[in-house]
């Protein structure tokens, strides 16, 4: 028997970390084709803060409290679930509420834990894993023997776009902010580890690449940096986009656009349909399970803060310290 009520995470007004804090809430039920999922972990990414901040609201119908994944045991089944039983090991990717001991997904945003792996590390996959297939392999179409670049390569989607593309055959680039974080991101498979403090990695790339640049770009930085990625870039490149942290708004010149032939583009994850995510996970567990059961890949775990102590998680993310994911414990 599930209880009634549970302890979840508030945003109780927007503002800094200290805005986190327990409440108590109903447990939910699921609806047709979802699950309820008594939760062991959760991992904290960066629309968590901005959502903390009143710049992210949830779509409409998804819980007020912050969590875009998580992992746990499944312990009830809406109506119409075939693949998913009471008691199997899982991990979700939602449209929020994972910061709390319960929470509902959908059917096919759910994805089995993998042998081998914990549920701390289970709840670091989904957010960044799903993002990084759809926008770097879908949308950008990298494919082996490409040359890739990454920005933010020590937060979690960076860490993630690292060991996928380079286990699937890319020359991977990416930028970090300190030497500190060069060490770790070559052992995750990065070929070159740019330092932006001390490096430019327009020219840094020209160098490498005997002036032919990259063919995928991934960047959530945006801003000046938009130029600078286009001037990075090689001929029929494509250049993705999934989040803007130094402005949307920016002016550039599209002449190198024509003249390479470049494609620019992006999206967003949380808004899609679940018949859209739930195409992703299929992609995720036809191409990426078999590599995360060898061991191959795996999520980068930086700390882990029990659940009341989500304000605390959101010091780490906010101070850029980290490197891979911040995960709670349930």
């Amino acid at each position: 028997m599930n209880p009634d009520t549970m302890t979840a995470i508030a945003v109780t007004q927007p503002g800094g970390p200290e805005v986190l804090r327990p409440v108590t809430l109903p447990v939910p039920r699921p609806g047709p084709g979802e699950v309820l999922i008594k939760l062991a972990a959760a991992g904290v990414n960066r629309p968590d803060v901005m959502q903390r901040l009143g710049l992210y609201p949830p779509p409409p119908g998804a819980p007020e409290t912050p969590g875009l994944e998580a992992a746990g045991t499944i312990v009830a089944l809406g109506e119409g679930v075939a693949r998913w039983q009471l008691g199997d090991r899982v991990m979700a990717l939602l449209g929020g509420g994972g910061y709390a001991e319960y929470a509902v997904a959908p059917g096919p945003q759910c994805l089995p834990v993998p042998a081998g792996l914990s549920m701390v590390e289970a709840a670091a996959i989904p957010e960044t894993f799903f993002t990084v297939w759809t926008n770097v392999f879908e949308r950008g179409g990298l494919k082996p023997g490409e040359r890739f670049l990454v920005h933010g390569g020590a937060s979690g989607i960076g860490t993630t776009a690292i060991q996928l593309a380079s286990a699937l055959g890319a020359t991977v680039f990416t930028t970090v902010g300190g030497a500190d974080k060069v060490a770790p991101l070559e052992a995750l498979g990065a070929a070159h580890v740019i330092d932006y403090q001390t490096q430019d990695f327009v020219e840094v790339i020209r160098a490498e690449t005997a002036k032919r640049g990259v063919d995928v770009v991934l960047d959530m930085v945006g801003g000046d940096y938009v130029q600078r990625n286009i001037s990075a870039m090689a001929t029929e490149g494509r250049l993705v986009y999934i989040a803007f942290q130094n402005g949307a708004q920016v002016e550039v010149n599209l002449l190198p656009l024509m003249l390479k032939r470049l494609t620019l583009t992006g999206s967003t994850l949380r808004i899609r349909s679940v018949a859209e995510k739930g195409a992703i996970a299929a992609a995720l567990e036809a191409t990426v399970w078999p590599l995360l059961a060898q061991g191959k890949v795996k999520p980068l775990i930086d700390r882990t803060y029990p659940l009341a102590d989500a304000a605390g998680a959101h010091v780490r993310m906010d101070d850029r310290g980290h490197i891979g994911k911040i995960v709670l414990t349930i």
